[in-house]
C-alpha cells in the first residue's frame, strides 16, 4: 500500500474522532496526536535497542510487505 493510494476519509475520520475526544479543542487535538507520536516514537527506539542488543532476535519475514511502499 502507498500513501498515494491511502483512503483519505480515513485520516478524516481519524482527526474528527480526536478532535471529539478532546471536546472540539484543535490545540488539545494536536497535543494528543504529538504525544501519542512522540510515545510510539520512543517505543521503536526501545525496540531497536533491544534488537541490536540482542534481547530480541530479529527475524525478516519475508511474507510480510512494508506498508510504506
Amino acid at each position: 500500500m502507498s500513501f498515494e493510494n491511502f483512503p483519505e476519509d480515513r485520516y478524516e475520520n481519524a482527526l474528527d474522532d480526536v478532535i471529539a475526544q478532546c471536546d472540539g479543542d484543535i490545540r488539545g487535538a494536536l497535543k494528543a496526536l504529538l504525544a501519542a507520536n512522540e510515545y510510539l516514537e520512543t517505543e521503536l527506539s526501545n525496540l531497536h535497542a533491544a534488537i541490536e542488543s540482542g534481547e530480541i532476535p530479529f527475524q525478516r519475514d519475508p511474507s510480510r510487505r512494508n506498508l510504506l511502499n
